[in-house]
């Protein structure tokens, strides 16, 4: 047992470091995989050496690779990738094969083997898949120009690492058995990939049906590491690589129909495993070895950034994208990645390249991994600040802006046209509304324009943009996106443009209601909470529960949650209710002449000590609604509307028109 305890030891120091850590990154707002890397740099056997790089440390690092590798095969489609062809197969393409001929061309210039220059520069042209994609979905960017050309390389770029995994491990023979190993080792890949391609598809479709049946989400998930790991370990047994089998698995189960629920069930194993690989990453590192050729880590720090941004930048315009697409690109894409540390290890346990060397690069990738997110997050200001057409491209969005919302007074502006906002644009025609819509898909505002919606292509989260939309004449503004993070950013860009405009704000979850209402939301609109009462308002109402019961409780809980929900003005022809006349209502009082109420402010009438709610004052001669706090003194023809049981809003009309 004290063995046990003694093996133990370590992995609960990293696992304790590592949730504190990523609790820190997650306040900061920065990538957990930082905090990974962190993690095991101070905790590895060359910092503080309380985590040893054993061979089981070793092993998780492996089991994160295979998953993120099985993650990547469960993204091949031959549909996906033949609408992002240009992306992937030109510009991603052209970037990891000019990215590996530098790197060979330049080793053979300084003496070394076109080995070393392979390794190495398959190593530097994989930029962060993980880091960059989460960045972007962050900032709303996945559908923009240079965010689908950044998925695209970076698509490329996972798929190039297969063929690399094959290659490394051959190059560490003899030389003069390099030939004859590279030939053996894509002869099995080809092999194994006619076989699984031919045969895989249907077996896989046919498996998963039986197993599905079992209606067990234990068997399905156990079913699923079984797939993975198998495939791995196979691949492994016949010479090739435990992430190429993974890779080969996901393929194969991204066929089937069975490929969302396997990524759903596979994403804490893969995340989990992936932050252990980062931690073992961070391991590697020896920061003395790192301070003694410090210059050569900046070089390679110099290298990867400009080199990377240059490259790509320059390749991005050669494929046609605009000058401030093409830096957008190059700036995302400049760091290293996860894949780049896997060829780095392998190139190390194969002897292709020397250890200080091997260490350097690995130093320059780690810290271009951590001043990535810093690059991202400045690439609009230094877009606009080295692209004079960028400015240009901007005033011609934000013209159209302006023309869809030019001369259009009291009108929505909706942020997000997705399924959302196209139904609330729906409702608002119907009632002759206007709106402006604002949304960052190209061929959804293509279709959309074409049918004779008034929406434009423009980031919401941008000031300018808001502006444009006219703001400044809006009757509300309504964010239909369910991303806390940037409706929070755009909340502070509406309240800074006119604060008294209405912002109601879609979310996913109830714990992000306060948080918005604190940003400046009018009204927040949680899905859980209304996806949760129609479902218990239909199953009320199948169990025998009577309808007009049923619409009394969900009314009292949206009362409980919306403030502009609070109380119903009372007809005439409303059917008697002895249970509907006890709940709180609207009541409108007219201040004529001789009220009690004229030339006295709202704290001398003392309502809320009457047991009654004002909601708001309507001032005729000001033209418009007045909110409690911007009362003042009551004046003649104010209509003081009320929130309260019939008893004491009788008694409070009594006292604002009687005294």
């Amino acid at each position: 047992m004290e063995d046990v305890a003694l093996s133990l030891q370590p992995v609960m120091v990293l696992l304790a470091s590592a949730v504190l850590v990523v609790i820190a990154c997650r306040r900061l707002h920065l990538p957990p995989m930082v905090g990974y890397l962190a993690t095991g740099l101070v905790l590895g056997p060359h910092a503080l050496g309380l985590v040893p790089l054993t061979g089981s440390t070793r092993h998780l690092a492996e089991f994160g690779i295979v998953f993120l590798m099985f993650s990547v095969g469960l993204e091949f489609s031959l549909p996906k990738l033949r609408i992002m062809r240009r992306a992937v197969f030109g510009l991603g393409l052209a970037q990891v094969s000019v990215t590996i001929a530098l790197a060979v061309t330049g080793a053979w210039l300084l003496g070394g083997g076109w080995q070393t220059g392979l390794a190495l520069g398959g190593a530097a042209a994989m930029s962060s898949t993980a880091l960059v994609s989460r960045l972007l979905a962050e900032r709303l960017e996945l559908d923009t120009p240079h965010g689908r050309d950044i998925i695209g390389v970076l698509l490329f770029q996972d798929l190039a690492v297969v063929p690399l995994l094959i290659l490394l491990p051959a190059l560490g023979g003899a030389p003069e058995d390099i030939g004859l190993s590279v030939v053996a080792a894509l002869g099995k890949a080809a092999v194994a990939l006619t076989v699984l391609l031919v045969v895989g598809p249907r077996l896989m479709r046919v498996w998963f049906g039986v197993v599905a049946h079992a209606r067990s989400t234990e068997l399905f998930v156990l079913n699923v590491l079984f797939i993975t790991l198998g495939l791995a370990y196979a691949s492994e047994a016949a010479g090739l690589s435990l992430a190429l089998g993974a890779f080969l698995a996901g393929m194969l189960i991204s066929e089937t129909e069975y490929r969302y629920q396997v990524d759903e069930d596979i994403k804490p194993f893969r995340d989990v495993l992936l932050g252990l690989f980062f931690v073992t990453v961070g391991m590697l590192l020896n920061p003395r070895e790192v301070l003694q050729q410090l210059g050569l880590v900046l070089l390679f720090l110099a290298l990867l950034l400009g080199g990377k941004l240059a490259l790509i930048g320059w390749l991005a315009r050669a494929f046609g994208a605009a000058p401030g697409t093409a830096l957008r690109v190059g700036l995302a894409l400049a760091q290293g990645g996860e894949f780049g540390f896997v060829l780095l290890a392998l190139a190390g346990e194969q002897n292709i390249a020397p250890a200080p060397l091997l260490q350097a690069l690995l130093g320059a990738m780690v810290l271009s991994m951590l001043i990535a997110p810093l690059v991202i997050a400045a690439s609009d200001r230094l877009v606009l600040r080295f692209t004079r057409s960028e400015w240009l491209m901007r005033s011609l969005e934000l013209h159209r802006v302006a023309v869809q919302s030019l001369g259009t007074e009291r009108h929505v502006i909706i942020l997000g046209y997705g399924r959302n906002g196209q139904h609330l644009a729906r409702l608002l025609e119907a009632e002759g509304v206007r709106y402006v819509a604002l949304d960052l898909d190209p061929e959804r505002v293509r279709e959309a324009t074409l049918a004779g919606d008034t929406v434009v292509f423009a980031d919401s989260a941008r000031r300018e943009a808001l502006i444009a939309a006219g703001i400044a004449r809006a009757a509300a503004v309504v964010v239909t996106f369910a991303d806390s993070v940037a409706a929070v950013r755009v909340l502070a860009h509406i309240h800074a443009l006119n604060p008294s405009v209405p912002a109601i704000v879609r979310a996913r979850e109830e714990s992000d209601v306060a948080r918005l209402t604190a940003a400046g939301a009018s009204e927040v609109v949680p899905e859980a909470l209304e996806s949760g009462l129609m479902l218990a308002s239909h199953t009320l109402v199948w169990v025998g529960v009577p309808l007009s019961r049923v619409v009394r409780r969900v009314r009292a809980v949206r009362d409980a949650h919306y403030s502009l929900l609070q109380g119903l003005f009372h007809g005439a022809s409303d059917e008697p209710d002895t249970a509907e006349a006890a709940q709180p209502r609207l009541h409108a009082v007219t201040l004529a002449g001789g009220a009690h109420a004229i030339g006295k402010t709202l704290d001398e009438l003392g309502l809320e000590d009457a047991g009654v709610q004002l909601k708001t004052v309507r001032r005729p001669r000001a033209g418009g609604r007045l909110a409690p706090d911007e009362v003042g003194i009551l004046e003649q023809g104010d209509i003081v509307v009320l929130l309260g049981v019939p008893e004491l809003l009788a008694a409070a009309e009594i006292r604002l028109l009687q005294g």
